[in-house]
């Protein structure tokens, strides 16, 4: 194939619909113009209609000074300049390149086709961004196909394996690992992620590449993973695995200009907390939370729920309290109420309320609300860890207070361990930014609905960037999923998605994102994925690459699992189960002959 850099693929033929779009002719006689692949133009050289004019000259200028540059644009739209005649195709057993051979056809004309580029602009390097040259090419300049190098460069922030990088795969158009895909990950923490997908694209194997780039020794994140399926527990073989360490002596981040100290060493650790394992101190809620964990109050409920948890919170004064006391102190409240009423009105209100309390809180009826147990923040919030809550088999309701109450905690650590307000030492005291990602996002901020880590999560999403706490949001029906929540999330990963409902959510809550792209949505096949937003220079679709720990949610095979059980193993073990009951003395039966 000859040098994309000096043989031109296409000569320009006009403007297109708007002033961001062109067309161009081309033969594309190797079949590399796919819809996607990037193209270029130059700008500021002279004679820049004559064929052959190449880049990478900075002698050459403008007229005005300027240097050279590439106007890279995207393929949007392939269009076959001129079809064979309907007559030609009448009839499917004889090819119509041979009807065209008999009546003289000029069968070349068939593969000029005309394609639609949407323009990107030149990278400014000092700008870090695409800046649009705000006019199209004139008719009959050449267009270059861009070289592999070129892209890597200006498409992501940052380069493979460089400090603050996340390489997820490569660009779908070229060959594979051909065209790095890189993150720049304090965009990503800074400004949200969103992972969308339908069930089946691969959004968790996507998660989990991208967990397994912040925890590389080029990142050391510090990193929450809630999962509500239990799907991630085999990052626990990343303390093993060589690409997660860092001997004495290297030097993270050397393409960045930095050098370790000899005596640093680093071993990505991964810690998983069972769903018995994860417990939420009762005296971390708020009313909010309380609440919602109790539904179905009647108004004179909410009235003693919230003044005895008033009075509860003064009385302790920031110290642990238990639902034995949250009860007794809505006990407390009917004797006021009867004295203020004169009559004993309150009575069956205060029992029943503390009944559910009782029932909802107790130490004895609770597996997830404690008196004094909870998850401290330094331990599950810690650089170089990658924390997993397998809530798996825990309520949906206590799931979202788990969200909740984890959130408001980190955000107050946050906020005042960068304000001053707390120190080395003290519960709060949390000196570094995290990223907290949730699976299932949907069920912790639905559309149309409120819970109570919604308004949490709001918030987080809203004024986290301050204090540095990024969150990452997994999704299989964005159209479910609060579009408050999602538009807040200003990278975005979306895979394949067929259902109308939540390719428009997509569109609508998705910035940054063309509608070329998102037109590609449902033709996706398993493992690429859009990404767009402020973690890359400009929308790409990308390949993921494989994965360096095993995958934990594959879907079950079926067919297999039944095959398995008429298998020798189990046919024999079930035999064996059954034995007992072909003993000589049969059981007593009360059926006679």
């Amino acid at each position: 194939m000859a040098d994309p850099d000096s043989t031109p693929v296409g000569i320009t033929k006009g403007p297109g619909e708007t002033i961001h779009e062109y067309t161009f002719i081309s033969r594309d006689e190797h079949r590399l113009l796919k819809n996607g692949e990037y193209v270029y133009y130059h700008i500021g050289q002279i004679g820049a209609r004559d064929q052959g004019a190449g880049d990478g000259e900075p002698s050459r200028s403008n007229g005005d000074g300027g240097p050279a540059r590439q106007v890279l644009g995207r393929i949007q739209r392939r269009v076959p300049v001129q079809l064979y005649p309907d007559t030609f195709l009448s009839e499917p057993t004889v090819p119509p390149s041979q009807v065209a051979a008999l009546v003289g056809y000029d069968e070349l004309a068939n593969d000029l086709f005309e394609l639609h580029v949407a323009i990107l602009g030149y990278y400014d390097a000092d700008l870090g961004t695409f800046v649009n040259p705000w006019i199209p090419p004139e008719s009959g300049m050449p267009i270059y196909l861009a070289e592999d190098d070129a892209l890597a460069r200006v498409l992501g922030k940052k380069r493979a394996g460089e400090f603050g990088g996340a390489h997820i795969g490569s660009l779908l158009t070229r060959a594979e690992g051909a065209v790095p895909v890189v993150l720049d990950v304090k965009e990503l923490v800074s400004t949200h992620l969103a992972i969308i997908a339908s069930t089946g694209a691969g959004k968790s194997y996507l998660a989990s590449v991208i967990i397994e780039e912040l925890m590389r020794p080029n990142n050391r994140a510090a990193v929450l993973i809630v999962d509500p399926h239990g799907e991630y527990g085999t990052l626990q073989d990343m303390p093993n695995h060589p690409a997660f360490a860092e001997e004495a002596g290297a030097a993270p981040g050397a393409a960045n200009g930095r050098t370790a100290r000899p005596h640093e060493r680093y071993r990505a650790q991964t810690r998983v907390y069972l769903h018995d394992q994860v417990k939420v101190r009762l005296s971390t809620l708020d009313l909010s939370d309380l609440r919602y964990l109790l539904p179905d109050l009647t108004e004179k409920q909410h009235y003693f729920l919230g003044r005895a948890f008033n009075n509860l919170k003064s009385a302790k004064k920031g110290q642990p309290w238990s639902a034995a006391e949250l009860k007794d102190a809505v006990l407390a409240l009917k004797r006021e109420a009867n004295e203020e009423y004169g009559d004993d009105s309150g009575n069956s209100t205060a029992a029943a309320l503390g009944w559910k309390i009782e029932s909802r809180l107790g130490d004895r009826n609770s597996m997830v609300f404690d008196t004094h147990q909870h998850l401290d923040l330094r331990e599950i919030f810690r650089p170089g860890q990658c924390t997993v809550l397998q809530l798996n088999e825990v309520d949906e309701r206590d799931q979202t207070v788990i969200v909740a109450t984890l959130l408001r905690r980190l955000f107050h650590a946050r906020l005042d361990t960068e304000r001053g307000k707390v120190r080395d030492g003290d519960e709060q005291y949390l000196p570094y930014p995290a990223f907290v990602l949730l699976e299932e996002a949907h069920h912790f901020a639905p559309h149309g609905q409120e819970v109570v880590s919604t308004r949490q999560l709001k918030q987080v999403l809203a004024e986290g960037r301050k204090f540095g706490i990024g969150v990452g949001l997994i999704s299989q029906r964005p159209g479910k999923l609060d579009p408050d929540v999602l538009s807040q999330c200003l990278t975005q990963c979306i895979m394949r998605i067929v259902n109308d409902v939540d390719q428009k959510s997509v569109a609508t809550a998705v910035e940054g994102v063309g509608h070329d792209l998102l037109g590609n949505l449902p033709a996706l096949s398993k493992g690429q994925a859009i990404v767009a937003g402020s973690a890359v220079n400009t929308p790409v679709i990308c390949r993921v690459r494989p994965r360096i720990t095993p995958h934990g949610g594959e879907s079950k095979d079926a067919p297999e699992e039944w095959r398995r059980f008429f298998g020798s193993e189990q046919v024999a073990a079930r035999a064996r189960e059954a034995a007992p009951l072909a003993r000589d003395d049969k059981p007593f039966s009360i059926f006679k002959r």
